[in-house]
């Protein structure tokens, strides 16, 4: 047993350090903490063999006391330590070990939680008992665990472990109540919390720096800037949310004065803003985040936790002992600070935890609780104190926004948004109970405009500059209208809040429901224990108070294509009625906001009739205050107020410097409030003039506004500097003396008492408040922080003014209406009014109406004032003189003047320029409707030839294109495989949702012409096959233009430009890519214009009466003329590097379809394809056919034009071999001897491909291109005449395969009757008898006995069935004819039905004669025009075919039949709810990696599952979106993100997040699917998203685009 007993020794002493080294040691009751070397404490252990073993530990050391972030830009401001008088030591005590649980959570906590000892002592909670033990054993290592976290270095994970453990424990009320009373636990928590916050204190700067004693936590320390506190402090707000446990804390005095002393770290102090004077701040602190964060975190929420216990009667008690020592608290942090009645100046802190518990408990006292507001309420000198520091908030807000902080940075900014108005109750609470004069002047004098508020025309101000002046003036005006005028809990219910809360957020903006919820969360707080449980107290009443105040509207786009979410706006009603601009105020910090909310008003107003000027802040008659809080009307009636009021009119109606329409409307507001809340009685008679008002005798007799507003004041004297102009003045005439005696013996009778008013009532209250000597001894002022530099020189002066309140509003109507004698008292018509006053609750109007309304609410109120407002009406009043202009305010004005033209030349330039951008903009961006304005001034009017003119739109200058100087249009050239897309069933396909959809592409229009190329290619000579196909179905180049035009060498130096514009761009200067410089429309290349005549001429649109047969000798001519580059102009340079870019637009693999590479036949392809891919998109933007006719816009003609030129240029360098040229195959009938050539040949070498296998469409391109331009009209006509010819017996045959033997049969004996007939040639019965026959000789029929049903339709074939099947077969080639023929010759398409467009196109094409009359059924043979006779012709061609199918039948019977009604291309459809795609998608395997993919995405195209940005499906630096995007999209992709629910676009090398086209029930997107709601398919957006994909308009609509360096 030795070797185990050394064994044990050993692991104890591992045991031994590290419990050493895990600083398990707590200083003994008798230290004081924190000031000596914590002393040894000791562990018992009770493991198996050591039962009774203690090990002491040596001294620790207390490094981690020092070292946690000392040095961190505050480490000159030394950590401050607390001697412990109110803790309980023994919870920082010695741990004691008595069992294995105990011993396995030790180390569970030391070695930080491991995840897998979290799990295992978690899965025994079930057993009852040990649940109990466990939660003990947790609460008994609580401090350990404080410890550990702060040491911790992963304290983020540390953290979850911590509360995914303890939010098991204490989230159940009935263990929560059982560890409160068996261990302590309220105890533990308050004390540990204490102690976390004690590590980072440091002295408290406010105030008095040198002599504070206050200390506050340090923000730029780890523990507060990480938030490493919340785990503690989250348990505690668990546990406070529980009653019983709750009331326990209410009841427990030692524990509320600990919990007070915590706040209090976090009280004033913390994060102190001090304003930067001289040079901007060097680096911005971000520690406010921290700051914030912990006072909502630490502070208000366990204080919500508190109220949701404080609701009803019985809980009186509990609401005075947190009042009773959060006053307390106070009293202790004034003294701490050493503040007596002046805060200090430029120093502002937003963190008042103390104030704010103390605000809200006082709230819910007399909401919930019906307890005597007065018994809860400190005397006159602590309230007066209370009041100092929200106040010094208030004014620093307006500071703020007045840019008086800009030195201290953006930061303080951050601040005052992030402030939320929660001082506001105690404000009001303390206006309500303190002298109304003292209240009124500290507001003035917090907002340092006292010295504004004179009589005097100039003034000087020491605290303030002048240009901040105003804007402090409404700043203080304001605050003083939103405390007189909000009720928020002065006597509002609930409801009536949150409605008032709500208007106030839709007025400003149209709300998404969920913004809505968090705004409304934001600041209807304090019913809310949890802000983060995302449940809105009676969330029910918010939907039905939303559903009364608001109107949906549903989710819309706006033309540019930005996204609009579902938004609730306004209802009619409530901009009618409850419009309350004094909310708005309160809760937003921009200006913008308001104005926002103001601008809309007005709107509304104009909209509906009710007003057409520029509306005032409509005024808005309250709900009725509590009794509590009565007192606070008070300051509507207090002399002070009225002086100032009647100062700021005076100076209105005087057009005195920093006044503002503001100011005025704000001092109207005060005024009527004062009227629509004056005490109940007014005595007529003068109330006798007690004791301390004798100094305002000169001012108002009383304190009553109604009976003040009619009081005349004749002289004020004033203090003003020498220079003023009123010191000129001759002193007033002797008669007045008397009025001048009472004057002079009141000193300071004038407005400049403010302050010395201010300050002897404060010694009033002070000497009420106690009768102690030493009370005395106080400082009146704090000498030290007043201004340096020299008191300027001021002098009296004494102006005579003889106004009253009434006076000066009548003059301001008549100022503000610009007309003498404006306002007649309205009474005098009508004396119905004065006895039933109709004065609504809401009124709107501007200044002039306000003033009305407040005249007539003054004589309502008193007969004397009705009287006085007569008298003044009866005499004329005499002009308001107009001010002498001294020579240097001439020069200022002048300069003024100026200015304003200067601004005006300005504005009408910037207009000039908006509206020609904006009307190009109309007619860029319109892809619907083509009758726009053309932007292009193309002179068609004279009949004889004009040159096209060009506007340059880089220098300006207008000219025709030439060959030395060309002019360009601005075009995009992108990729496209929208017509690759297209299939041949009409419903779209759906996005696969289970494994067994699937969707193959198989029969995609770009497979079947992909099969149909490598089929002809394996029998055919393959020049000639790349003859009888387009391609461009994928990767085809697509050519759009913005439609504006520049010298190409501008657009060169354009372009030089943009490389050196260092500025980031979200486009790629060196792939040629630009912004049109007029419209910013994204492009990458310049079409050159080819110098010519603007349309095609006259001349060529005449019909000559030349026979068919001599116009296809001229064609076959004018094809044989080889083309050639002119010479080497600049001209021919460009044409030959755009035609170099069309190339590059491309990949390779969608170009090269020859076997030879780089054989000249595959550019030949390549290009007559470029027209055909863009004709043939043209016709999709057109709805797939040209039913509804009409032109296309201007610049696309000219596009069309110009790229046909640049085609045409290049196709004729490549001559084809006269004896392959198709046109004689359509139009010779050879002779017998050639037919036997052929047959010698067929054994040698390849074929070429049959005539009948041919694409019509391409031959129309190919002989169209290879004729020299302009093209002569009647030419054009016979080619599509003989081409028609082909197409119609192609026609033929395919449906004789279709059909079975016996119709074959049927038909070939009927067409054979009638084949002697007149018009044989151009009936169809005939025509397709004969090629039956002819096709018989072949094999082509033969092998049908074998597999009877393989190709043959079961369909039985009547006449009309088969005009039909022709008709479809034909009318693709017809359309883009038409279209070709619409863009070559300017010929206007007609609209028409559907079932006549055959009709109504061959007529225009000139297929039909003119004359032709139909009675009878509409046939299409009667089209053709044969060149030679039709049966030797159609024999001639068969030959080819049974030549071929002698060896091939299968594959000759299918290249006949091709497939050519496509349906117009789609996204795929999706499903209704988007939890069907997540459920099937989020879990799916990717089918490269077989993983699932981290972000998976889905292709919209063709449903591809793709891993986004997973490097797993890495190729060749590609991950897969991009590559896929590159194959599929030929460069576009449309990928829906599984994970996000967004739509992300990728195009090219760019891509942009597009947004969602899934919206909740609310028509709001979910990125990310943080909200979690249901949601389902916006069809209306997905719609916008097919149509931005098929017209290519992706890049113009979407303005956020990004690299993205090949990594998605």
């Amino acid at each position: 047993g030795l070797g185990e007993n050394t064994c044990a020794k050993k692991s104890h002493e591992k045991y031994l350090i590290a419990l050493k080294s895990s600083g398990l040691t707590y200083p003994e009751d008798k230290l004081i903490y924190g000031m000596q070397e914590p002393s040894a404490g000791t562990s018992t252990l009770a493991v198996q063999g050591f039962a009774g073993a203690t090990g002491t530990l040596g001294q620790v050391d207390s490094s981690d006391e020092e070292d946690q972030d000392g040095s961190q830009g505050l480490g000159k401001r030394k950590r401050v330590k607390l001697s412990s008088g109110t803790k309980d030591q023994s919870i920082m005590d010695v741990l004691k070990h008595k069992s294995f649980l105990e011993e396995l959570l030790f180390w569970t906590i030391k070695y930080e939680f491991p995840q897998k000892m979290v799990t295992f002592l978690l899965n025994m909670l079930p057993d009852q008992e040990y649940k109990v033990a466990f939660t003990k054993t947790f609460v008994q290592h609580y401090a350990f665990i404080m410890k550990t976290l702060k040491k911790s270095h992963e304290s983020d994970t540390m953290s979850n472990r911590i509360v995914h453990i303890s939010v098991q424990l204490f989230s159940n009320e009935e263990l929560a109540r059982q560890v409160t009373e068996e261990c302590q636990l309220l105890d533990i928590m308050v004390t540990v919390l204490l102690y976390m916050m004690e590590s980072c204190l440091i002295k408290s700067e406010l105030q008095d720096e040198e002599n504070s004693l206050h200390v506050v936590v340090n923000c730029g320390e780890a523990l507060l800037k990480n938030n490493t506190y919340w785990p503690l402090v989250s348990d505690f707000i668990n546990i406070l949310s529980h009653q019983s446990v709750a009331k326990r804390f209410l009841e427990d005095h030692g524990l509320l004065v600990t919990w007070m002393n915590f706040v209090s770290f976090f009280q004033g102090g913390m994060n102190l803003n001090k304003r930067e004077l001289n040079e901007h701040v060097e680096f911005e602190s971000q520690t406010y985040y921290a700051a914030f964060a912990a006072e909502l975190e630490a502070c208000a929420q366990p204080m919500w936790g508190l109220l949701s216990h404080c609701k009803v009667r019985e809980t009186q008690e509990y609401t005075r002992n947190v009042v009773r020592y959060c006053l307390e608290a106070l009293q202790d942090w004034f003294d701490a600070i050493n503040f007596v009645d002046e805060p200090a100046p430029n120093q502002v802190t937003f963190h008042l935890p103390l104030h704010r518990y103390y605000a809200m408990f006082l709230s819910k006292a007399v909401k919930c609780q019906e307890l005597e507001l007065d018994s809860v309420l400190p005397d006159q000198e602590m309230l007066m104190k209370l009041m100092i520091h929200p106040l010094q908030i208030q004014a620093s807000l307006a500071e703020i926004h007045s840019n008086m902080w800009v030195r201290n940075g953006l930061q303080i900014k951050g601040q005052a948004m992030t402030y939320v108005q929660s001082h506001f109750f105690l404000l009001k609470v303390c206006a309500s109970r303190l002298d109304p004069d003292y209240f009124i002047s500290s507001v003035f004098e917090r907002f340092k405009v006292v010295d504004l508020l004179t009589m005097a025309s100039q003034h000087q101000n020491t605290v303030l500059d002048a240009e901040h002046e105003r804007s402090m003036l409404e700043g203080a005006l304001t605050f003083l209208v939103i405390l007189l005028s909000l009720r928020l809990h002065l006597g509002m219910s609930d409801d009536e809040i949150l409605r008032a809360e709500m208007v106030a957020q839709l007025c400003m903006n149209d709300r998404t429901h969920s913004s809505l919820l968090d705004l409304i969360h934001k600041h209807h707080i304090p019913e809310n224990p949890n802000p983060k449980s995302g449940i809105i107290p009676g969330s029910y009443s918010f939907e039905s108070v939303l559903s009364t105040v608001a109107d949906f509207k549903a989710p819309v786009f706006e033309p540019g294509g930005s996204m609009q979410q579902g938004m609730y706006t306004p209802k009619a009603e409530v901009w009618d009625q409850e419009f309350d601009p004094v909310m708005v105020i309160l809760r937003t910090v921009y200006r913008r906001d308001v104005q926002s909310a103001m601008d809309r008003y007005t709107a509304f107003l104009k909209q509906s009739g009710k007003f057409p000027g520029n509306p005032w802040p409509p005024y808005k008659k309250r709900t009725p205050l509590h009794p509590s809080y009565k007192g606070l009307m008070r300051l509507l009636h207090c002399k002070t107020l009225h002086i100032v009021l009647f100062t700021l009119l005076y100076k209105i109606l005087m057009d005195h410097q920093n006044l503002s329409e503001h100011v005025l409307c704000m001092v109207l507001y005060l005024i009527e409030l004062g009227l629509e809340n004056s005490p109940e009685e007014e005595s007529d008679e003068e109330a006798p003039v007690g004791g301390p008002e004798r100094c305002h005798d000169s001012w108002f007799p009383g304190i009553n506004l109604v009976s003040n507003m009619r009081h005349f004041i004749n002289y004020v004297r004033v203090r003003v500097p020498e220079t003023a102009p009123e010191v000129r003045r001759d002193s007033p005439a002797s008669t007045s003396s008397d009025s001048l005696g009472s004057l002079q013996n009141s000193g300071t009778a004038q407005v400049f008492s403010l302050v010395a008013e201010r300050r002897k009532k404060f010694q009033e209250i002070i000497n009420r408040s106690s009768n102690e000597a030493n009370q005395v001894v106080r400082p009146k002022t704090s000498s030290k922080w007043s201004t340096p530099g020299s008191a300027p020189q001021l002098t009296t002066a004494i102006l005579e003014i003889k106004e009253s309140i009434l006076s000066l509003l009548i003059k301001l109507h008549h100022k503000l209406s610009g007309k003498q004698n404006s306002y007649y008292p309205p009474w005098l018509d009508d004396i119905e009014i004065l006895i039933q006053p109709e004065i609504p609750k809401y009124s709107h109007g501007d200044g002039i109406t306000a003033v009305e309304r407040i005249l007539l609410k003054s004589a309502l109120q008193s007969r004397k004032n009705k009287r006085i407002i007569e008298e003044i009406c009866r005499k004329v009043t005499p002009p308001v003189p107009p001010k002498k202009i001294t020579a240097a305010e001439k020069k200022t004005l002048d300069k003024e003047e100026r200015r304003q033209k200067a601004r005006e030349r300005q504005q009408k330039l910037l207009a000039e320029f908006a509206s020609r951008q904006k009307s190009f903009m109309e007619t860029a961006m319109d892809v619907d409707s083509p009758e726009t304005d053309i932007p292009m001034e193309i002179t068609t009017a004279e009949p004889q030839v004009s040159e096209a003119v060009y506007d340059c739109v880089i220098c300006g200058q207008s000219g025709p294109s030439s060959e030395d100087r060309p002019t360009g249009l601005v075009v995009l050239l992108q990729a496209s495989s929208v017509l690759g897309q297209c299939r041949d069933s009409v419903d779209p396909k759906k996005l696969p949702i289970t494994e067994e959809e699937q969707i193959y592409p198989w029969d995609t229009c770009a497979a079947v012409h992909d099969v149909r190329l490598s089929l002809l290619q394996r029998y055919f000579k393959d020049s000639s096959c790349l003859l009888a196909v387009s391609i461009g179905w994928e990767g085809g180049v697509y050519v759009q233009t913005c439609g504006h035009t520049l010298h190409i060498d501008c657009h060169k130096s354009y372009m030089e430009s943009l490389r050196n514009d260092q500025v980031l761009q979200g486009f790629s200067v060196d792939k040629g890519e630009f912004t049109c410089p007029l419209c910013r429309q994204f492009a990458n290349s310049v079409l050159p214009c080819y110098p010519g005549t603007s349309m095609e001429n006259n001349l060529w649109h005449r019909p000559s009466n030349k026979s068919i047969q001599d116009l296809i000798k001229e064609v076959e001519e004018l094809q044989g003329r080889p083309g050639a580059f002119t010479s080497e102009t600049n001209l021919s340079k460009e044409m030959e590097s755009v035609m170099k870019d069309i190339k590059n637009t491309t990949q390779k693999k969608y170009r090269d379809y020859s076997k030879t590479p780089s054989s000249p036949d595959n550019d030949f392809l390549f290009m007559y394809s470029v027209a055909r891919t863009n004709l043939e998109l043209e016709l999709i933007h057109r709805g797939g056919n040209l039913c509804s006719g009409g032109a296309s816009t201007a610049w696309q003609k000219v596009l069309f034009d110009q790229l046909f030129h640049v085609l045409a240029l290049h196709m004729r360098l490549y001559s084809i071999d006269s004896e392959y040229n198709p046109w004689r195959k359509l139009t010779q009938i050879e002779d017998m001897n050639h037919k036997m050539g052929l047959e010698r040949l067929r054994n040698e070498e390849q074929l070429e491909v049959p005539i009948l296998y041919h694409d019509v469409t391409s031959l129309l391109l190919i002989q169209i291109l290879t004729m020299p331009h302009p093209l002569h009209k009647d030419h054009f006509t016979c080619i599509v005449k003989v081409l028609f010819t082909l197409l119609y017996t192609q026609a033929l045959a395919a449906l004789s395969v279709k059909c079975n033997e016996e119709d074959r049969s049927a038909w070939k004996h009927v067409g054979a009757l009638k084949k002697n007939t007149c018009d044989a040639q151009k009936s169809y019965e005939v025509l397709l008898s004969f090629v039956i026959s002819e096709l018989s000789k072949g094999k082509l029929y033969h092998e049908e006995g074998n597999q009877e049903c393989g190709m043959v339709s079961p369909v039985t074939w009547s006449p009309e069935s088969m005009e039909q099947y022709l008709q479809d077969f034909c009318l693709p080639f017809l359309r883009i004819t038409s279209l070709l023929q619409h863009h070559l010759f300017g010929e206007d398409l007609p609209s028409c039905q559907e079932e006549e467009e055959f009709s109504v196109l061959a007529s225009c094409l000139g297929l039909l004669p003119t004359f032709y009359q139909t009675e009878h059924p509409f046939i299409s043979a009667s089209c053709l025009n044969w060149p030679v006779p039709a049966f030797d012709i159609i024999s001639q061609w068969c030959f080819e075919i049974n030549a071929f199918t002698e060896r091939h039948a299968e594959q000759g019977k299918a290249l006949l039949i091709q497939e050519s009604r496509w349906k117009l291309p789609h996204l795929l459809q999706l499903p209704e709810n988007y939890n069907t795609i997540f459920q099937y998608y989020h879990r799916k395997t990717c089918s490269v990696c077989t993983k699932v993919p981290k972000d998976p995405a889905v292709c919209l195209v063709c449903g591809t599952f793709v891993c986004l940005k997973g490097l797993c499906c890495k190729q060749q630096s590609y991950c897969e979106c991009v590559l896929h995007s590159q194959n599929c999209g030929a460069g576009t992709g449309i990928f829906l993100l599984i994970n996000a629910s967004v739509i992300i676009i990728i195009r090219g090398h760019r891509f942009c997040l597009w947004g969602s086209v899934y919206l909740d029930a609310h028509g709001e997107e979910d990125r990310d699917l943080r909200r979690g709601k249901p949601l389902y398919i916006c069809k209306e957006r997905y719609k916008v998203l097919e149509q931005q994909w098929i017209s290519h308009t992706f890049d113009h609509i979407n303005k956020r685009w990004g690299p993205h360096y090949n990594g998605l």
